[in-house]
Order: structure tokens, then sequence, then C-alpha cells
């Protein structure tokens, strides 16, 4: 005759088997979990080679859903009002803010017959891609939706979720997002200290006039000292490169100044490009656009020189030179 425990150990045998058949389908890259059981710091490593019998009894947990018979704790979130049935060990490992929760006094022994509720203000949408990062399951990628990240970022800055927050701040500065929204960029990682992220898209900044950007709503987070030395950033480089459009002497068009008596400032083309070069480095300090094809062309149709054009083509050394010392100029805050 076979024993409760006994049917209770096939039970979970059998779980065990499904979702691990499951996730070798799904995830055959290596993962690390680590969880405590009965008080002892387990750790796996999971790959396909892995035997069935070394897998830990609850490994079935929180693979795809939240919604598991031995969970010991519900995370509500705001409307539409979903719970999610989560476990008060996997919280506290992730999260010294649900730690400190967790260790508070617990109610009574007939209290503790129902499951403990907490109300959070996150969306369905945010608390679930907050909790992938808990579980031993491979993070979520959001890489396609900025308003998203940020709000999962916010609710993991807000609860200490630290697998989540290392995770979200390489996300934020994806070449994507950077490209798309560098200012929004910049704004998200000053109001959260993140020092090292915010470097880094202020740097994306210089592609654009940032006094001339919608306002974002993350800029109303951020300090003056976070502005200011965004727009200090953009200021003083954009002075040191206008400083850098000096002419060598040995630039010269035959026809407007390379002769006696001819034009003695420079070539036509080259005053027609030291003015609007400067003029777009006040906005935009970078050598993005006043080195392109289209910009140095409008230089010489402009003006009344047929040789202009021949002109610019022999000096490319002398501007290849030039856009080197303004690249070399610094580039972040």
């Amino acid at each position: 005759m076979v024993s409760s425990d006994q049917e209770r150990l096939v039970a979970e045998d059998s779980l065990v088997d499904r979702q691990w058949k499951r996730l070798r389908r799904q995830y055959p890259t290596p993962a690390l979990v680590a969880y405590f059981d009965q008080g002892l710091k387990i750790a796996l490593e999971l790959c396909c080679r892995l035997p069935l019998s070394l897998l830990p009894p609850h490994f079935a947990m929180a693979i795809d859903c939240f919604d598991d018979p031995t969970a010991d704790f519900i995370l509500r979130s705001s409307l539409p009002v979903t719970d999610y049935h989560v476990h008060r060990l996997l919280l506290s490992l992730a999260s010294p803010f649900f730690d400190q929760m967790l260790s508070l006094p617990q109610p009574s022994p007939k209290e503790l017959a129902k499951i403990p509720v907490v109300e959070v203000s996150e969306v369905p949408e945010i608390l679930q891609l907050l909790l992938q990062f808990i579980y031993p399951m491979p993070n979520p990628i959001i890489d396609d939706d900025l308003d998203t990240l940020i709000l999962v970022l916010h609710a993991a800055i807000k609860y200490d979720i630290l697998p989540a927050i290392d995770d979200l701040r390489k996300q934020l500065v994806s070449e994507r997002y950077l490209k798309q929204s560098p200012t929004r960029i910049y704004a998200v990682a000053s109001r959260y200290e993140l020092e090292e992220e915010a470097k880094l898209a202020s740097k994306y900044t210089l592609g654009i006039n940032i006094l001339d950007m919608p306002l974002s709503e993350e800029l109303r987070y951020i300090s003056a000292f976070s502005y200011h030395r965004l727009l200090a950033l953009h200021h003083t480089r954009g002075k040191a490169a206008q400083a850098l459009l000096r002419l060598r002497d040995d630039v010269k068009c035959m026809e407007c100044n390379g002769t006696y008596g001819a034009f003695s400032e420079g070539p036509k083309w080259w005053l027609d490009f030291q003015k609007r070069a400067t003029e777009e480095l006040g906005a935009r300090p970078t050598t993005e656009v006043i080195f392109t094809i289209e910009f140095l062309s409008r230089s010489f149709q402009q003006v009344e020189c047929r040789k202009c054009p021949l002109s610019v083509l022999e000096s490319w050394w002398f501007l290849e030179e030039l856009k080197r010392k303004i690249d070399e100029l610094p580039t972040t805050i």
C-alpha cells in the first residue's frame, strides 16, 4: 500500500518533471537559481544535462505565472486589480525593502490561515514584469517601450529590488533608446542618481538642440543642478568647437584667394562654411552635421567661385583634422 508521503513525492516529481521539460524547451541556456530551503542555501546551475534527481522539489514555482498554490504572500496590483501569489523567501532575497517588511512581527496562528495581502500602486503589467526579475526565469527585455521601462525601473528602485535595478539600468541605455530619447534617458538617470547612465545619455544629447526639444514628464523630477550640468556641457563644448574653426594659411582656392590681389580672408566656401558651422555648433555641439557632404556642398554652391568645389576636395585633409580636434573635446557631463 502506498503511503500519503509517497503519493506526495510522486506528485511533486511529476510536477517538477513537467516544468523541467518545459524549461529546457524554452530556455536552453544555463541559469543560476539560488534560494533557501528549510534554512539552507541551495545553488543549482540549470542546464540541459543536469540530472532531474538533483532539482529541488519546489523548482516548479513561478515559471510562467504567479498563482502557485505554495505561495505564502499576495501582491495586489492597482486597476485592473490582479492578485500575484508570490513567495516571501524570494521577495526577501531579492529586495531589502521586502526583507525588512516581512521581518516585522507576524500575525497570530489563526490569522495566518489566510494568506496576507499587500496592495501596491503598480498596474498589473508593471508588477508582473517586476516579479519576473525575482523569480528563476529569464529577465524580461523591454526594448520597444521606453514608458514601460521607466515605470518598471521606478518600481524596482521603489522596492529596492536589486536584480531588477541592475538589469534595467543596462536596458535604459540601449543604443535604440539613447538615439530616440537621450534627454529623457538623461532625466531618468539623473533623477535616480545613476551617474554612469547620465554621463552616457549626456553624450547623445549633443546631437540635438535641447532647448528646442519638447518638455518631457521626466524633467519634472530632476534638480536644477542636473539640468544646469547638461546645459553647461552643451555651452562649453559649443564654444570650444567654435574656437577651433580657424583656417590654415595653406588652405587656398586658386580662383578666389590663391593669387595676388585675390580675396585674402580665405576661400569663399570656407567663409560660408565657417559662418554656418558656428551657428550649428552653437545649437548642436557635435560633428555629425557640419562635415557631411550635404552641409559642405551648400558652401560652394552658394558662392560665386568656379574652383571652390575643387578647393574643398583638396582641403579634405584639413577638414578631417578639424573634425578630429572637435571630436576630442569632452563629450559628457
